[in-house]
């Protein structure tokens, strides 16, 4: 069985990381998605897909998947970079004209 450990990106409706400093741990898909023929809705035959685990560390996420004998694809999170930006810089006169003005 094949296993991702990822850390989720924060979501568009929160402005603060408070919830996405875990990690989660989710099934691969192992059957093709298909369309219903009746209703047009995307199903598969795998309900594991449905599954998602979070764990609190990238360590306790590897060592649950060790444990059970599966393989795991690991991403690890990127490094978020804030470019400092200071309040005054909104009223400076010294900046280009862009445009026409």
């Amino acid at each position: 069985m094949r296993v991702r450990i990822y850390q989720p990106s924060k979501t568009a409706m929160q402005s603060g990381r408070g919830k996405a400093q875990s990690w989660v741990l989710e099934y691969e898909i192992e059957t093709p998605r298909r369309a219903e023929p009746l209703m047009g809705w995307i199903s598969s035959g795998d309900t594991l897909n449905q599954v998602s685990l979070r764990f609190d560390s990238k360590e306790d996420a590897v060592a649950f998947a060790e444990r059970k004998g599966w393989q795991y694809d690991l991403q690890d999170a990127r490094e978020r970079r804030i470019p400092p930006k200071n309040y005054a810089d909104n009223f400076r006169t010294d900046r280009p004209k862009v445009g026409r003005f």
